[in-house]
């Protein structure tokens, strides 16, 4: 069983957090781990299995699987790791992260899926796991948490099997963060300015609430290490010693859109989003992912999109650094 997790973490660990980028990691992910999902609109039927399919394939490709191993870096709740599994993708899988209360959550979703799963606390850049364990080795939105990145990929590359392959999906392109957090901001702003007015105070969550969101976005700030421009990202791969390497983006149009809706909903009472404005939302945002994948790409630069996913083999003979 993993360590138990710290959910309410005190003002001078909160402090000594902004100097260390893995305690504030600990920290916020513990402290999200209950609602993380509710946040995310993380799901676990078929919405998210085909969503998780889908980028996996978008930059897998189709070849052959279920993998029999795979293990998530950086699980969070489980959601790419169990999601996959579901789809069929993986047959057996392991869960590891920094949080304790992350991988808690993910064994217990993983329970409630009947799915076999184990789970360990890890670091990213010392995974506890011996040389040549996993077929697969996956991660969504981790990448951009860890230190040192290069270092990272030679561990995922040492655990991995020979000829087996890693996929890493979710991650903050550059220019797509740069947008995508101005959206937020001003969105927040807006949202909350607007809601002070006496005929939108229902529509205004509690200041209590909405300081604790304030409070939770500057600790983000800190987890959030690096943005990555997708070619760069390929070298570094590459450098760490991983073969048949190669990244794509997606969301341009959807995240120009979704970054706005998911703030209004941090903003709002629960109270306020309807299921008639979810499926909305969610309807919005698949359409213009449409475009995105579908017209965008064929006349953008993949450096503007926001969502960069990168995949890459071990080597079946010794890998060089």
């Amino acid at each position: 069983m993993p360590p138990s997790a710290h959910p309410h973490a005190s003002a001078e660990e909160v402090d000594a957090a902004f100097d260390d980028p893995k305690l504030a990691n600990v920290l916020y992910h513990d402290w999200e781990a209950g609602t993380y999902d509710h946040k995310w609109s993380i799901s676990y039927d078929e919405r998210c299995i085909s969503y998780a399919v889908d980028i996996f394939r978008a930059v897998a490709g189709e070849e052959a699987t279920p993998y029999p191993t795979a293990m998530e870096l950086g699980s969070g709740t489980g959601f790419f790791l169990l999601n996959l599994m579901q789809g069929g993708v993986v047959k057996r899988g392991s869960v590891t992260d920094l949080s304790p209360g992350m991988v808690e959550t993910a064994l217990r979703n993983a329970r409630h899926l009947g799915l076999d799963v184990d789970g360990r606390v890890a670091d990213a850049e010392r995974i506890p796991y011996p040389d040549d364990s996993f077929d697969l080795v996956i991660g969504h939105a981790v990448l951009h948490h860890v230190p040192d990145v290069q270092e990272a990929f030679g561990e995922v590359l040492r655990v991995l099997k020979p000829g087996g392959r890693f996929v890493f999906a979710g991650e903050p392109s550059t220019i797509g963060d740069r947008y995508a957090r101005r959206l937020g901001q001003l969105t927040w702003w807006l949202t909350t300015t607007v809601t002070r007015l006496p005929a939108l105070r229902d529509w205004r969550k509690p200041q209590q609430e909405l300081d604790e969101s304030s409070r939770a976005a500057a600790l983000e700030a800190v987890v959030d290490i690096h943005t990555f421009d997708p070619g760069e990202l390929e070298r570094t791969a590459l450098r760490a010693g991983a073969a048949d390497v190669h990244a794509v983006t997606q969301e341009f149009a959807a995240a120009i859109v979704g970054w706005p809706v998911r703030t209004v909903e941090a903003a709002v009472p629960e109270s306020k989003l309807t299921a008639r404005w979810r499926w909305y939302a969610y309807k919005a945002w698949l359409t213009l992912s449409s475009v995105d994948r579908n017209v965008l790409s064929r006349v953008l630069p993949r450096r503007v999109f926001y969502n960069v996913m990168i995949t890459g083999t071990k080597p079946r003979g010794p890998v060089r650094l």
